[in-house]
C-alpha cells in the first residue's frame, strides 16, 4: 500500500462571488521512502496540492488517506493532532525564532509530547548532529548563515521522527552553494534514514534531487519523470 494515496482531489477556492478550482480531480500515490518534487507554473496548484498532503489545508472534494488515515475527513482539532504527530514541516525562510538558540529552536515541537525536558534536549541534540550542526546548538539565528539556519529548520522538522517531511521551496531563500548541501542533505535524509519527501520547487537543478518529479498545470498532473539522482542510483 502506498504510504499516501490521493484519489480525486479537488480544491477550490471562493474569491468575492467567483469560485476557483485550483485542482481538479488529482489522483496520486506515494510510495514510503519516496522523495517527489512537485514543478510547475505559477498558480498549477502545486503549493495547493503540498499543503493538502501536509495537513495545512482541508479539501473541496475526494480523499487524502495517509498511512491508513483519511485525513480529509478530520476536523480541525484532529488536524492538527495528526500533523504534531505524523508531519515536518520545512519552509522556504527558515521560520525560526530569532530569540531562542539552535538547540531550543528544535526543541519547539517537542514541547507539545510528553517528553522531559532532559530527553527533548536528547533528542534536539541527536537532531542536530544528524544536519550537521552538533556544535552550533547554543547559536541564534542571526548568528548562523542562511544554510546553517535551514539545518537547523530541518531539525527542527525532523526532531519527531515524523511520518512526512513537508518542504515548500527549501532552497529558494539560499545560494547555490547553500542549496546543493541542503539538497545533499534531503537525499540523505531520504536514502539512508527512509524519509518520505514531498517538495516543491521551481528549481530543476532541485527536482533532480529528487527520486521523480510530478508536474503540474493548471490544477491538473501533467506528467511524470524519474530524476537524474534516481537514474544514476538505477544504474550503479
Amino acid at each position: 500500500m502506498p504510504l499516501v494515496t490521493i484519489r480525486n482531489l479537488t480544491k477550490t477556492y471562493q474569491r468575492g462571488p467567483e469560485k476557483v478550482e485550483v485542482l481538479h480531480g488529482i489522483d496520486l500515490d506515494i510510495p514510503k521512502g519516496d522523495f517527489v518534487a512537485l514543478m510547475g507554473p505559477s498558480g498549477s496548484g502545486k503549493t495547493t496540492l503540498l499543503n493538502l498532503i501536509g495537513g495545512l489545508d482541508s479539501p473541496s472534494g475526494g480523499e487524502i488517506d495517509v498511512q491508513g488515515q483519511r485525513i480529509d475527513t478530520m476536523r480541525s482539532g484532529e488536524l492538527s493532532q495528526w500533523r504534531s504527530n505524523h508531519v515536518g514541516f520545512v519552509f522556504q525562510f527558515y521560520n525560526l525564532m530569532p530569540s531562542l538558540s539552535a538547540q531550543k529552536n528544535v526543541e519547539l515541537p517537542l514541547l507539545l509530547t510528553r517528553l522531559s525536558a532532559a530527553q527533548r534536549r536528547r533528542n534536539a541534540a541527536i537532531a542536530l548532529q544528524l544536519v550537521g550542526l552538533a556544535e552550533r546548538g547554543k547559536h541564534r539565528p542571526n548568528e548562523l548563515s542562511g544554510g546553517q539556519q535551514q539545518r537547523v529548520a530541518i531539525a527542527r522538522a525532523i526532531v519527531s521522527d515524523p511520518t512526512l517531511l513537508i518542504c515548500d521551496e527549501p532552497t529558494g531563500d539560499l545560494d547555490r552553494q547553500s542549496a546543493e548541501e541542503i539538497l545533499a542533505l534531503l537525499q540523505s535524509l531520504n536514502r539512508d534514514h527512509g524519509k518520505t519527501i514531498v517538495m516543491v520547487t521551481h528549481d530543476p537543478k532541485a527536482a533532480d534531487h529528487a527520486q521523480r518529479t510530478i508536474h503540474l498545470d493548471k490544477g491538473t498532473l501533467a506528467g511524470e519523470r524519474a530524476s537524474a539522482a534516481a537514474s544514476t542510483a538505477l544504474s550503479s
